[in-house]
Parts: structure tokens; sequence; C-alpha cells
């Protein structure tokens, strides 16, 4: 929430502007009758930006409006993947009345004092009535990005998400809703891993154990590993690349020495390893393929060690 404020036409005016300078830089309309300095949005990631937005659209609408769906999803600082931020989402506690407009998205659907928080300035769905309300509107895998990491960061239960889902019951996408809330796993420590964990799902292959650890013969500490699918005997890496630009990971070259030591052993031990990047899960099929092939060498290879599943948040 620290992000530069938007100021009124009518108070920028009291303050000496004119609606020319308004028109000029260094200011910039954000939406009608709300500016914020262009030198301060300019730096701004796209999430970033639709927070300035949502605070802007918040502050000349209505107080019984709800910040709710996406925009509540930013505001409480849930990763998001592949959900357009153009419109500010809010809900009013009524049967009737939603409507889209340019900047807008305005939602007419029950609300219960307890599923709204106050965060900063804004009033802001729960993250469970928020993740619920993104897993009736927006496609499966995005629902199920944001609502993995809602999961991992201790941001709400199953407990209040089912209750959530008892009390949307009869609203539209329930049944939709109802199959991420089943699909969700917080030990997915990524948007990638949870994209990856879909596109296992949709290829038809086994629910993998995420984030096991493997012990060697002798119970010691081998690696944690990201899929393990311990009836094919493969162990599946998504290579995120932010530990070779992030410096407290250590240089680029000693984590490559590091991770080719961690997956000898790992062989060593019989297990075969298959890794993948953010690009291949825009287009699966070949490592898909190479998971399929791996599976099948796997299978016949003798593997020493144990390990053990995390448990499931």
């Amino acid at each position: 929430m620290d992000l530069p404020r938007t100021i009124s036409r009518q108070a920028a005016l009291e303050a000496g502007f004119t609606g020319r300078e308004l028109s000029r830089r260094p200011w910039q309309r954000v939406c009608r009758g709300r500016y914020v300095s262009a030198l301060d949005i300019g730096e701004m990631s796209s999430t970033q930006r639709h927070l300035v937005l949502t605070g802007a659209v918040a502050a000349g609408s209505s107080s019984a409006a709800v910040v709710s769906h996406i925009s509540a999803a930013v505001v409480h600082d849930l990763p998001v993947w592949s959900i357009p931020l153009a419109r500010v989402h809010l809900t009013r506690n009524r049967r009737t009345g939603a409507r889209t407009g340019t900047r807008v998205m305005m939602h007419a659907a029950s609300i219960e004092s307890d599923e709204v928080v106050r965060i900063g300035d804004l009033r802001v769905t729960t993250v469970a009535r928020t993740i619920v309300d993104l897993a009736r509107t927006v496609p499966f895998e995005q629902a199920v990005v944001v609502g993995d990491a809602a999961m991992r960061l201790r941001r709400t239960t199953r407990a209040e998400l089912a209750e959530q889902l008892v009390r949307a019951n009869g609203r539209p996408g329930c049944p939709a809703a109802r199959r991420v809330i089943e699909f969700l796993d917080g030990r997915a420590e990524s948007p990638g891993e949870s994209r990856s964990r879909v596109v296992l799902r949709n290829a038809g292959l086994p629910a993998p154990e995420l984030q096991s650890t493997i012990l060697d013969i002798n119970g010691g500490y081998v690696a944690r590993v990201d899929f393990l699918f311990p009836t094919l005997g493969v162990i599946g890496e998504f290579d995120g690349m932010v530990k070779y630009r992030n410096n407290s990971h250590g240089s680029p070259e000693s984590i490559v020495i590091a991770e080719k030591r961690r997956e000898d052993a790992l062989r060593a031990l019989g297990w075969t390893i298959v890794r993948w990047t953010w690009p291949d899960l825009d287009t699966p099929a070949s490592w898909l393929t190479r998971l399929a092939r791996s599976a099948a060498v796997a299978h016949r290879t003798r593997r020493a060690g144990t390990w053990h599943p995390a448990a499931r948040i």
C-alpha cells in the first residue's frame, strides 16, 4: 500500500492548479476526476498501477462498495497471473445493479460484515471470499495460481474456503469454484509451480507429491524436490530462473555447480530428473513427452534410499 496517492480534481484546483495544468505532465489522469504524478506511475508494475487505480476508483465510489475479485487479490498482495487488470472490481451488497464500465466492473452480490476487512483506506473482501469469487469467475489455472499462494502464505484456510463455498451456493460459477478449491495446494511455492500442477493434471498424469524430502540409504538428507512421482520414479523440477539472478543464493556459477552435485546424488539413488521452465508451461508438449519417456526408463530402475512427503497446506 506504500504507493503515491491520487488527488481529486477539486482538491488540485483548490490547491492552485489549473485544469490546463492537470491535462499535462507531470500529471496523469487515473480515472474520472482523479490524478497522480506521471513521474511516479511511470515506473510501476502492472499490479502497482492497478493498486493506484483501485484506490482512485474506490475514493470516488459509494462507501457501500467493497473492493473485490482480482482487485482485492492485488490489495492483499497475492501473486496474480494472466488476469486482466484494466478494470477495478467492486461489489455492492445488493441483488441487482451489476454493471461494466471502462474502468470499473461493479458486481452485485450479498456480502456479510465478516467478509470485509479494511486495508489502509480501502474496504476489501477477505482473502477467503476473494479466492472463491475469483474461482467462480476466472479460468481454472489463473484461480489456482492465486489460491495456492493464499494457502502457502497462510492467508486463509481450507475451513474458511469451505465456508465461503457454502455461502456462495447458488451464485454463478460455484461448480467451477469447488473444483478449484479442492485442487488448491499451498505446497506449491510459485506461480510457475502452480501452473505446472494444472498442466500435469490436464495431461492426466498422477498427482505428484510436492516439496518431498529425499534421503539416502543411511537416512541422510539429499534434497527437497519440487515434484515427486513415486510410482514413476521421476523427479520434476520447475526452474523459474530467479535463483540464478538473485545474489542471495550465491553466484550463478556456484548455483549451477551445486545443482549438478544435487542431481548427481539423486540419480545415484535411482531417480530420473526432468526439468522445465516458464516458457515450457505455455507449450508443454515437449516437456511432457520428456517426462513420459523418462518415466518409461525410470520404471525399470531400482531406487535406493527413502523419501518423505511434505504435509499438505
